[in-house]
């Protein structure tokens, strides 16, 4: 019996290891990529050139699908997707983006297996948040992108954009900040479920202006770090439930010196945090979220005075190291895209920070180590989030999607769920009574419904943001449900 356990355990760890590679293969730079599906990660060849925004996604078997980017050698040509051949994707050019470092962002269509979305944001001439769609079972299974450009929203916006999936493992949250008065404290957040995207503007943290930066989830996701190019570096608490930000902490500001930040990662065990500066000189500092005072315990790794800007992206891979790009110039001649004598140490690799969980030299940083077979990176690193997180073990967001009706075992659906000032509920019953939600303190809302054929609409406008029991009343039965109120 301890041997039949042990082979199980081994086997659920196996397939932890294995069956998570929908983020096993990079697009990014100068022709440049890695394939994280062996023990070794390797280098290989791709279609891209971009100096800065790139994303790719994988099967679940660690197959490229597509993969695209912004510039494809000229800072104003706008984005184009790529299958994994290295061919444009039918109708995939003409995307929005604008060669900036964090406009691209891929997830996959919840509750359609073929479909995903492509979102970029427009940070200057063209604004706002759009999607595009690709659909890879399309065009003889070539894939096809085949809606473009759906504006979301009109505003510009930041050069930040991230992803994380929500706890009920289906939906996800799409992260954006616009960069305009009435947003300047506020994260801007969209739920991307079947049935749509529904958005909230949640007012939290320090007050900050400019348009450049990085945003980042940890990998569990309960923490998002928010660093800025104009020196910002402030993380939150996050609720993959209820898509809520809460505690910010401010850990630095501008006027203490920093300037310059072009990237920003957590180590895998979201204890430390490193940022990396671009300016005369450029450096790679670790702080320790897990300090008393976290600024005081700020440590720096490398500094590097040549060439002239030249720290660029920090991502965590998927073997949990982080990886940091470099871009190279002669100081001269702008270098996007590179001549063709632009070869040199700083942009033929990329260096690696092997233990990232441990602090100072345990960190183990190894610079300019990973050979990228000939090619080149910029400052960009593909922009993926965590394609195969999981549902939140334990969440009740495991019981979100449907509700019980008491009297009969029949199902009901809320919608979306979380909601936002309306709720849906498809209910087939007689003439409904009531309707109520009841929170976790067991305080009471009456709310105003409208009965239309099959579905309720229910006005949930006056709500607190919470966790609510949904009951509804009808002249024989009663429904609950949970959901969740943003």
């Amino acid at each position: 019996m301890r041997f039949i356990g042990i082979f199980l355990c081994l086997m659920i760890n196996l397939n932890c290891v294995f069956g998570q590679l929908r983020n096993n293969i990079w697009c990014f730079g100068d022709s440049a990529g890695i394939d994280f599906n062996q023990s070794v990660p390797a280098s290989i060849a791709t279609n891209l050139d971009s100096r800065g925004s790139c994303v790719s996604i994988a099967d679940s078997s660690g197959n490229l699908l597509f993969y695209a980017g912004t510039g494809e050698g000229n800072a104003l040509e706008r984005t184009k997707v790529r299958s994994a051949n290295g061919d444009l994707l039918l109708n995939g050019d003409s995307i929005i983006g604008r060669a900036w470092y964090n406009e691209l962002c891929i997830i996959p269509y919840p509750g359609n297996s073929s479909k995903y979305y492509l979102f970029s944001v427009g940070v200057t001439s063209i604004y706002g948040l759009y999607y595009s769609i690709i659909d890879m079972s399309a065009n003889s299974g070539l894939g096809e992108v085949i809606e473009k450009n759906i504006q979301v929203d009109s505003l510009a916006a930041w050069d930040i954009l991230t992803s994380i999936k929500h706890a009920n493992g289906r939906d996800w949250w799409l992260i954006m900040k616009i960069n305009g008065s009435n947003y300047d404290d506020s994260l801007v957040e969209y739920l991307i479920t079947p049935t749509g995207l529904f958005k909230n503007v949640q007012s939290i943290g320090a007050i900050v202006e400019g348009n450049s930066g990085n945003i980042v989830f940890s990998k569990d996701g309960d923490k998002l770090l928010f660093t800025t190019y104009g020196g910002v570096i402030q993380f939150f608490d996050f609720d993959r439930c209820t898509g809520l930000f809460s505690n910010p902490r401010a850990i630095f500001n501008p006027t203490n010196g920093v300037w310059g930040i072009t990237g920003s990662a957590f180590s895998s065990n979201g204890n430390v945090i490193y940022y990396a500066t671009s300016d005369a000189n450029s450096y790679l500092i670790q702080l320790d979220l897990t300090a008393s005072n976290i600024w005081a315990s700020r440590d720096t790794l490398v500094s590097l005075d040549h060439p002239f800007e030249a720290a660029g992206s920090l991502r965590l891979a998927p073997d949990n190291k982080i990886y940091w790009s470099c871009a190279w110039t002669n100081g001269i001649v702008f270098n996007y895209p590179y001549q063709d004598t632009m070869y040199h140490v700083e942009n033929t690799y990329l260096s690696v920070i092997n233990d990232p969980d441990i602090l100072g030299n345990g960190s183990n940083v190894s610079m300019y180590s990973f050979y990228l077979g000939g090619k080149r990176c910029y400052w960009g690193l593909p922009n993926n989030p965590d394609y195969d997180l999981g549902p939140l073990s334990g969440s009740i967001c495991d019981s979100l999607t449907n509700g019980i009706d008491e009297n009969e075992n029949t199902f009901i659906h809320i919608y979306p769920n979380p909601v936002g000032n309306t709720a849906n509920v498809s209910i087939e019953s007689e003439q409904i009574i009531s309707v109520e939600a009841i929170n976790t303190l067991t305080q009471t809302f009456q709310l105003s419904f409208e009965k239309m054929n099959s579905k309720l609409e229910i006005n949930t406008s006056n709500l607190p943001a919470g966790i609510y029991n949904l009951h509804i009343k009808a002249i024989k039965k009663e429904f609950i449900v949970k959901f969740i109120k943003m």
